[in-house]
């Protein structure tokens, strides 16, 4: 290390602490999680922390002495040592304690996107600058990776929500199937008259017909635009790893007061299931459960999972909030019956679809924590294997 702090006081006391050699500072700067970077006014590199040397892949040894501007691609590589001189004569800080999102450039030639923040100091007489830099490479494939789990668990609602309305949807085209029919048997007692009267009225009646083939046509469409991609299927999965993913997704941007809690039983991790579909079950009722604690002074959450009778394992959410309507609770599963004032009453018949189709039981009944426990069963993928052999 090249910098010295043997001169370093406190007004006139002596710290309690005196960094004596370099060794010390050394020990201190790689704990620092992210990467650090010291810099002289010219740009020379005076320290380089484990971070970074493991994040640029060079070695401390490699780099000091030589110019930061190493360590980033075109076009910043060329100007750096011109943004050190203008901040020094004009004194116009445009990142050092601001901070910016830029790139960096490893020995290998790639760059990647960083969060940089820069910090001024005196070393004696000396003035250096500290450079903390976060790798933001993680956290951009964790957001696409999030993105890519809203996506398929977005379609699968659409999908789940197909089962779901069903007998809505055979309603719909039951109506203009129905008024078909009348008008075509109206058409057909009526051909024996040619007056003109009648004509009229058959080909009012014809118009009629095609108007409701057309609206049945629509309706087709609509539902084949809602179906677009294929059904998933049933594979053995971590549950472990379903209810992390779908935490993070209902918790993601939420509200920092609500308290989560995970017990998963780790001896009945692995399940028979289809992932995004149990992702959807148990984001709806994680997104269902913050929802009801909204005024509740206590806003608390557990997941729990544990191995339940006859080759299944049982997984419980339950909130603190402020329980079910007991009219409510008898339709809680059936469509368009909703907790929320808002709510179309699809969230929770979407799950009961999906449980069933697993061959599982979903249930309702008072939590613990004061609110609701949601319960629902999906087969024992390790218990299954044993009893098929």
């Amino acid at each position: 290390m090249n910098i010295d702090t043997n001169d370093l006081k406190d007004g006139d006391r002596k710290l309690p602490i005196t960094l004596s050699s370099g060794e010390h500072l050394r020990a201190i700067i790689d704990t620092v999680p992210d990467a650090m970077v010291v810099i002289d006014t010219e740009g020379r590199i005076l320290a380089f922390s484990a971070g970074a040397e493991k994040m640029f892949g060079y070695s401390e040894a490699e780099l000091l002495g030589e110019n930061v501007s190493t360590l980033m691609p075109s076009p910043d590589r060329e100007r750096h040592d011109g943004y050190i001189s203008a901040y020094l004569e004009t004194g116009i800080k445009r990142i050092i304690g601001i901070g910016r999102l830029t790139t960096a450039r490893r020995r290998s030639g790639g760059t990647f996107p960083i969060d940089l923040s820069i910090g001024e100091a005196r070393i004696g007489k000396d003035r250096v600058f500290a450079g903390f830099i976060r790798d933001l490479t993680e956290s951009e494939k964790t957001e696409q990776r999030l993105h890519g789990l809203q996506a398929e668990l977005a379609h699968v609602s659409r999908i789940s929500a197909m089962g779901t309305l069903a007998t809505s949807i055979a309603h719909e085209l039951n109506q203009p199937l129905t008024a078909i029919v009348n008008y075509v048997e109206t058409c057909r007692d009526m051909l024996d008259d040619h007056s003109p009267e009648t004509i009229a009225t058959l080909k009012d009646a014809l118009s009629e017909c095609a108007s409701e083939t057309m609206r049945a046509g629509q309706i087709v469409r609509r539902l084949r635009d809602f179906i677009s991609r294929g059904e998933m299927e049933r594979q053995v999965v971590s549950l472990s790893r379903i209810v992390n993913e779908a935490s993070a997704l209902a918790l993601v941007n939420g509200d920092s007061t609500v308290e989560v809690e995970v017990d998963l039983e780790r001896d009945v991790d692995l399940v028979l299931a289809d992932r995004i579909q149990i992702q959807q079950v148990i984001l709806n009722l994680l997104r269902n459960a913050v929802e009801a604690m909204e005024n509740s002074r206590v806003r608390r959450i557990q997941i729990v999972s544990e191995r339940a009778a006859n080759g299944f394992v049982q997984v419980t959410i339950a909130d603190s909030g402020p329980g079910l309507d007991a009219k409510v609770a008898e339709r809680l599963f059936h469509p368009f019956v909703s907790t929320k004032a808002s709510g179309m009453g699809l969230g929770l018949s979407i799950c009961h679809t999906i449980v069933n189709g697993h061959g599982g039981k979903i249930w309702a009944e008072p939590s613990p924590l004061g609110g609701t426990s949601f319960h629902f069963t999906l087969i024992d993928a390790e218990q299954g294997s044993d009893d098929a052999e």
